[in-house]
């Protein structure tokens, strides 16, 4: 049986994978807790500086498990957080620079930090890649032009995904792998990845390796 692991490292390491079509993912369950639109507006900015800094100024210490999943959720823990001054300083964000609004949450709400959706309907800390497709996101299409800023690329190769973040013109994600001269932490740009040399890592509809653009449950 081939083994699922949260991360692909063949983007980076250029490894061969064999070619598979892309997984056939069943629809998130619907959420009974969600954020409105003007509280999701503010998450996905929280999210993306949040990113942001890793790429910046490498992984913070408080990121312990970096792979592409781990990159997602560390940045969502992140933004339901309070960010206050400590905060800041804690995340290595200039709290003289413009920062995105405070979500003003809810108990419900704020109970989401932290709270993945298993595969077996069980709620826990931690999610793999596949899990945190399927059953804590809901699909958008298969065209990069519908996917938002903090909305997920997901890739399936056959025996192992690999996530990545929208970033506006550009695509954050992690290699899956860390050594003492490489974070992992890499962005490229939307253009540059459409016309990757590796087609299987296109986000075309072409191509049966994009299993296309997800979005996060609990946004509106």
């Amino acid at each position: 049986m081939m083994r699922r692991r949260d991360c692909l490292r063949g983007l980076a390491a250029g490894a061969v994978f064999a070619s598979a079509p892309a997984l056939a993912l069943r629809a998130a369950p619907s959420r009974q807790v969600r954020l409105s639109q003007v509280q999701s507006r503010a998450f996905q900015s929280w999210m993306l500086r949040i990113i942001s800094a890793q790429m910046e100024q490498g992984p913070t210490p408080r990121w312990q498990q970096r792979d592409c999943a781990g990159l997602v959720r560390f940045a969502v823990n992140e933004a339901f957080a309070r960010h206050d001054a400590r905060w800041l300083r804690a995340n290595g964000i200039a709290s003289d620079r413009r920062l995105p609004p405070e979500l003003d949450l809810d108990p419900a709400q704020a109970s989401l930090r932290n709270r993945w959706v298993q595969g077996d309907g069980t709620v826990g800390h931690y999610v793999n890649a596949l899990a945190l497709i399927e059953h804590n996101s809901r699909f958008v299409g298969r065209e990069i032009g519908q996917a938002l800023p903090g909305d997920l690329l997901f890739f399936d190769q056959g025996d192992e995904q690999h996530l990545m973040v929208g970033m506006g013109g550009r695509i954050g994600y992690h290699t899956g792998t860390v050594t003492a001269t490489d974070n992992g932490l890499r962005t490229v740009d939307i253009q540059q990845l459409m016309n990757w040399k590796d087609t299987r890592w296109q986000p075309t509809p072409s191509n049966p390796n994009f299993a296309g653009v997800f979005r996060l449950a609990f946004l509106s």
